[in-house]
């Protein structure tokens, strides 16, 4: 055979093979291969060697923990003086999850919105005249934190049609010892931290594609209605489709991280300059400065290009057939209908590695009325106190293994895939109940196709 015809023949059997593995690459030519404890952390596997020093950038500020703006360091400081963790990774653990506190425990990977009846001129959430719109668990040495959290839980034991006994847990928060006067009328929403990779690849999802899948009046009466979150975005100072946040409530990584910082560690930056701290707090007007901006526009560039760059990892199933049966389970309780399997990414210049690719996030990043039962009723920009944006289900299954738990919905309060299907409701009410009519290898088989996504 001829070494050309010989090439050809080697290039269509790659093909062949690529097609039948895409279901293998939910990030296509981003995804990595790893399933260890840094399956997470990855950088895309595409991403031209020239940013990987930009990515590793990055990767050190997210780990960074701030100091107080009193000690001897002159950088990466002026932490405080509120603050729920020192540093971005202690909450996103090895770029992962987060999990609800443990009786007595102070949090790490949760925090909770806060705010008071109404809104602000630009549709945001209207912040607590005295603790804003975040508390705060921890706080400089000489000062106080501004409450403490504490989480308790009730089981609900119930049973599904072929006689299996299933068992859930409704959550019960309380907060003690406010720090800076009475914590009352105020709604919250306890948010654990999500993971934090493949979020370049869902920003790259064009807006117009999002919006073309939207139904917010459920005009083809399928009971589920899709709707945009449009927030006000601090760095294109405009009104922006919402992508990220458990409720869609930032529209771009540069708005989600400046916020986090601020909110989070207490550290200032261009795009949010105030402390975290409101005027009635009048203990903490002379806290001691890291400077203005604490984090400065190139440091916080290189944490959001980071976060931009880490890819998702390859799928886990061990055959295609695996694949097809899991898909068809998930197809025929209706999943999809909000979990949406793929999406083409837009043509890009900043990351190309990014740019015009086939993932696969199971996400159709709109918000859903998912009833009652996970309702924080705290509304957030357009999204109501019943609603919540789809997670991305892609690397679900290694979360134990990054961060040794397998606790999930915005709470945490799920301890398995299983109770998280059990507390759907709202538009997820129908996939829930077809969820119950399988039999028990049907619904195994389902939750094992979750887990390999």
């Amino acid at each position: 055979m001829r070494a050309d015809s010989m090439r050809c023949l080697i290039a269509a059997t790659l093909i062949t093979i690529l097609v039948h593995a895409d279901y293998r690459l939910p990030g296509g030519a981003t995804t990595v291969f790893e399933t260890s404890r840094e399956a997470f952390t990855q950088p895309l596997e595409n991403l031209a060697p020239r940013s990987l020093a930009k990515f590793f950038s990055g990767d050190t500020l997210f780990n960074t923990n701030w100091v107080n703006a009193s000690s001897v360091v002159t950088s990466r400081d002026g932490l405080g003086p509120l603050f729920n963790m020192r540093s971005c990774s202690a909450c996103h653990f090895k770029d992962g999850r987060g999990s609800p506190p443990a009786a007595g425990e102070i949090p790490n990977g949760l925090l909770v919105r806060i705010s008071a009846t109404g809104d602000q001129a630009n549709g945001a959430p209207f912040p607590h005249p005295v603790y804003g719109n975040q508390l705060s668990v921890r706080s400089l040495p000489g000062t106080k934190p501004e409450a403490e959290v504490l989480v308790s839980y009730k089981e609900i034991v119930g049973s599904y049609p072929d006689g299996s006994k299933f068992r859930i847990q409704k959550p019960n928060y309380s907060f003690k010892e406010p720090g800076y006067g009475p914590l009352d009328d105020f709604h919250y929403s306890p948010r654990v931290a999500p993971s934090v990779f493949g979020l370049g690849l869902l920003g790259s999802i064009p807006d117009e594609i999002l919006l073309r899948q939207s139904d917010p009046n459920d005009a083809d009466n399928d009971g589920i209605s899709g709707r945009p979150n449009w927030v006000w975005s601090a760095s294109q100072t405009a009104k922006s489709l919402g992508k990220f946040g458990w409720k869609a409530n930032k529209a771009n990584l540069l708005d989600q991280t400046a916020a986090a910082f601020q909110g989070d560690i207490g550290i200032t930056s261009d795009l949010f300059p105030s402390e975290n701290h409101t005027d009635q707090q009048t203990e903490l007007a002379d806290s001691p400065s890291g400077g203005n901006p604490e984090i400065d526009e190139l440091d916080l560039e290189d944490v959001v290009f980071y976060l931009q760059s880490l890819a998702p990892p390859a799928s886990r199933f061990e055959t295609e057939a695996d694949y097809k049966k899991g898909y068809e389970l998930f197809t025929e309780t209706k999943c999809t209908s909000c979990h949406t399997p793929e999406f083409k990414t837009a043509k890009q210049a900043l990351i190309p590695a990014l740019s015009g690719l086939t993932i696969h996030p199971y996400t159709d990043l709109l918000l859903h009325d998912m009833g009652n039962g996970l309702a924080d009723n705290r509304p957030d920009f357009e999204a109501t106190g019943n609603e919540w944006r789809t997670p991305p289900l892609w690397g679900i299954g290694l979360i134990p293994k990054v961060n040794g738990h397998t606790r999930l919905l915005h709470d945490g309060r799920a301890r398995n895939i299983e109770e998280a299907i059990l507390w759907h409701g709202g538009e997820g009410e129908e996939s829930k109940q077809l969820f119950t009519l399988l039999n028990e290898q049907a619904r195994a088989d389902l939750i094992q196709f979750v887990e390999s996504l």
